[in-house]
């Protein structure tokens, strides 16, 4: 039998692996809020699953322990207790549900990842938060950026590793100051290493704007319903790595470790959060989960952080060009390319935009992609 290790502000803790039968007997007796199974998260053993976690609360917060005792004595732990612990959203004017993987059709949330056996879970959520705050307020266009740089660079110029982990404030801080690059430019794998960065990687960053800590519940789903998703985090217990599908709640097993994801929406009806987690697309459903209201500190646990907007300033290759359109007005030319919409070209010399705006035509008419540097919107250098 092998132990869990989790380390909470110096204090080491040893786990026994929870009992399946014991769990698939609590959830009966709680009315099967959510669906467990052989996940393969509990396929795995107790320590392996324990690195896969990686939040750990920076200084003058609660410590794990606090936190899982002010859960496990609130109303939201009782499951016998029927109370409306929240608000509903319509209450203060936001709609009752809202889903960034589908508002109007549009799924503004970026592909489920597997941060693997690294406590680099802060990296991924906060990544993600970025990448769909972009595709929210700039459109549904490709960006994937690089958890690898927040990680084994940004973190560990602080000292963090896969074993201490991280929180999201610092996270997203050096995601304003210093920015975060393209995946492509260091691509993620699960394991401390150094800080390998690409040459051209300055030309590929994406920096927060705005960084705001939701203060209730109300500004959380109004803050998702508006601008774009937001971190989470929360104290796991062993029950968890069982989830496959439905609202988690907290049945039966202990606190093992904290973890922070992203938040991408809110259901009223069914009293819960949704979650895009990082232990890929085969745990839970398809890499997402549903968290009930309440739940684990998952609303007030560091943060809730969000960022107002992102600005990208970034190589798009191989784009074909769709459309043209200019006026007689001073560098007033826009080009439409492949998957990323409009885009205004402008440049310091006006010799040079009427020779980008040239470029693009003559790449259209010949039906040839071109390569462009997007620069939060604006194209100032074009390839055909």
């Amino acid at each position: 039998m092998v132990p869990t290790l989790e380390q909470s502000q110096g204090a080491i803790r040893m786990e026994e692996p929870l009992d399946l039968d014991e769990l698939a007997t609590a959830l009966s007796d709680a009315g099967r809020p959510w669906e467990q199974d052989l996940t393969p998260m509990t396929l795995m053993t107790e320590a392996e699953r324990s690195i896969r976690l990686g939040f750990h609360p920076p200084p003058g917060e609660q410590s794990l322990d606090e936190a899982a005792a002010d859960f496990e004595a609130s109303p939201a732990n009782d499951p016998v207790q029927e109370l409306e612990l929240l608000a509903p959203a319509e209450s203060f004017g936001a709609p009752a549900s809202y889903d960034l993987r589908n508002v109007g059709g549009v799924n503004y949330t970026t592909e489920v990842r597997d941060q693997g056996a690294c406590g680099s879970c802060v990296a991924f959520g906060s990544a993600a938060v970025l990448e769909t705050t972009y595709r929210r307020q700039h459109g549904a266009v490709p960006v994937n950026l690089s958890e690898a740089h927040l990680f084994y660079c940004h973190a560990k110029e602080e000292g963090r590793t896969c074993a201490n982990g991280w929180w999201p404030e610092n996270a997203l801080k050096k995601a304003r100051d210093k920015g975060v690059t393209a995946d492509e430019y260091f691509p993620y794998t699960a394991g401390d290493q150094s800080c390998s960065l690409k040459s051209g990687w300055q030309s590929n960053l994406a920096n927060a704007v705005g960084l705001n800590k939701m203060d209730s519940v109300a500004e959380m789903k109004t803050w998702i319903s508006t601008k774009g998703s937001i971190t989470g985090c929360f104290v796991v217990y062993q029950d968890f790595y069982s989830y496959r599908s439905g609202v988690y709640r907290h049945v039966t097993g202990n606190s093992v470790g904290g973890h922070c994801v992203e938040i991408v929406g809110y259901d009223d009806s069914q009293k819960c959060w949704i979650c895009k987690n990082s232990w890929g697309k085969g745990w839970g459903e398809g890499g997402f989960f549903r968290i009930g209201y309440g739940q684990c500190g998952i609303e007030t646990y560091s943060g809730p952080w969000g960022v107002a907007d992102v600005k990208l300033s970034v190589w798009r290759h191989n784009l074909g060009v769709r459309g043209l359109w200019a006026n007689s007005a001073a560098d007033n030319a826009w080009v439409h390319l492949d998957t990323v919409g409009w885009r205004r070209l402008a440049h310091a010399s006006t010799v040079q935009t009427l020779s980008m705006l040239s470029q693009a035509a003559a790449a259209k008419g010949a039906g040839r992609k071109v390569s462009v540097h997007d620069d939060n919107g604006t194209i100032q250098t074009i390839y055909a």
